[in-house]
C-alpha cells in the first residue's frame, strides 16, 4: 500500500502592512525638499540672472521701463565692446599665467608642508602647526606694505614673480591636505617602507593618489583665489600691460548712464572661467571638502 506523502510549502514572507498614511507622509516630505531646494536655487541664482539682464539691455530703456525682470532693447555687441575696451584679452592672459604659477607653486609647497605634519616627527611640531594656521588670520592689508617693498627693492614690479611671490604657499592648503593624509591608514607607511619606499615616493605614489579629492578641491580653491585678486595686483603693477583682469575691469566703470551695461558684460566674461571651472569640477569639490566627514 502506497504511503502519500505530505509535501509541505514553504513558509512564505508575510509582507508588513504599511502604517497607514506613511507613502502621503513620504511624498510630501520629498516635495517639500523639492520645493525647499527650487526656491533656493531661485534665490542664489537670480542676481546671476539680473546681471545678464542688465549688461544685455540698453542702459536707458532699461531705466525708463522701471527695471523689469525682462530684456529691453537688447545690445548684443556689448560683448565684443567690453572684451575690446578693457583690453580683456592681454589681461586675461596675465591672470592665467599668474594663477597657473599660483596653483602650482601651492601644489607643492601645500604636499610637501602637509606630509611633514602628517607623516613626520620633529621637535616643536604642534608649534609651528599652529603657527602656520595662525598666518590665516592675517588679511593682506597687514602684510601689504612690507611685501610691496620687497618687491620693489628686488625689482619685480610689472612681472610675473611680483604678482605671485606673496602667494606661493598657503596654510589652508597645507590644512586641508594635512587632514588628508591623517584619513590614510598608517599601515600603508609600514608597507611603503617594507617595499623600499623612501618620504617621496610614498608621497607621490601612494599618498597624493589616495588623497586626489581633497588635493583637487584645493587646487579649485587656490585657482578661484588667485583668479579673483584685486588688492596685490593693484599695488604690484604700474603699467597697464601687466593689469590683471579684475584690473582691467575698472576700466569699464563710468559716470555715463548709457555705457553702464558694458561694466556688466566685463564682468561676466571675467566670471566665465571660474563658472566653467566650477561645473566641471563641482563634484570633485564636494568629495574633497566631505572626505573623512562620515564614517561608518
Amino acid at each position: 500500500m502506497a504511503t502519500e506523502s505530505t509535501v509541505t510549502a514553504p513558509p512564505t514572507a508575510v509582507e508588513r502592512p504599511r502604517p497607514p498614511g506613511s507613502g502621503l507622509s513620504i511624498g510630501l516630505a520629498r516635495a517639500g525638499w523639492y520645493i525647499s531646494l527650487t526656491l533656493l536655487a531661485v534665490v542664489v541664482l537670480f542676481p546671476i540672472y539680473m546681471l545678464v539682464i542688465r549688461a544685455i539691455s540698453d542702459p536707458i530703456s532699461f531705466i525708463n521701463a522701471g527695471q523689469p525682470l525682462h530684456i529691453v532693447s537688447a545690445q548684443w555687441d556689448v560683448f565684443s565692446r567690453a572684451w575690446s575696451d578693457a583690453g580683456l584679452a592681454r589681461a586675461m592672459g596675465v591672470s592665467a599665467v599668474a594663477t597657473i604659477v599660483i596653483m602650482g607653486a601651492q601644489f607643492m609647497t601645500s604636499v610637501l608642508g602637509a606630509y611633514a605634519f602628517a607623516f613626520l616627527e620633529f621637535p616643536l611640531k604642534k608649534l609651528l602647526f599652529a603657527i602656520v594656521i595662525g598666518t590665516l588670520l592675517l588679511p593682506i592689508e597687514v602684510t601689504l606694505v612690507a611685501n610691496i617693498q620687497t618687491v620693489r627693492s628686488l625689482g619685480w614690479l610689472n612681472s610675473v614673480q611680483g604678482l605671485t611671490f606673496p602667494f606661493l604657499a598657503t596654510a589652508l592648503g597645507i590644512f586641508l591636505i594635512r587632514q588628508g593624509f591623517l584619513g590614510l591608514p598608517r599601515d600603508l607607511r609600514d608597507a611603503a617602507t617594507l617595499d623600499g619606499f623612501g618620504h617621496i615616493g610614498f608621497l607621490f605614489k601612494v599618498a597624493i593618489p589616495l588623497a586626489k579629492p581633497v588635493i583637487g578641491s584645493f587646487l579649485v580653491i587656490s585657482f578661484l583665489s588667485a583668479w579673483n585678486q584685486y588688492v596685490w595686483p593693484r599695488n604690484a603693477t604700474t603699467e597697464g600691460a601687466w593689469q590683471t583682469v579684475q584690473i582691467a575691469l575698472r576700466t569699464l566703470t563710468t559716470t555715463r548712464v548709457d555705457q553702464i551695461n558694458l561694466a556688466f558684460a566685463g564682468a561676466i566674461i571675467a566670471a566665465l572661467p571660474l563658472v566653467l571651472l566650477l561645473i566641471f569640477f563641482q563634484r570633485q569639490m564636494v568629495r574633497g571638502l566631505t572626505a573623512g566627514a562620515v564614517k561608518g
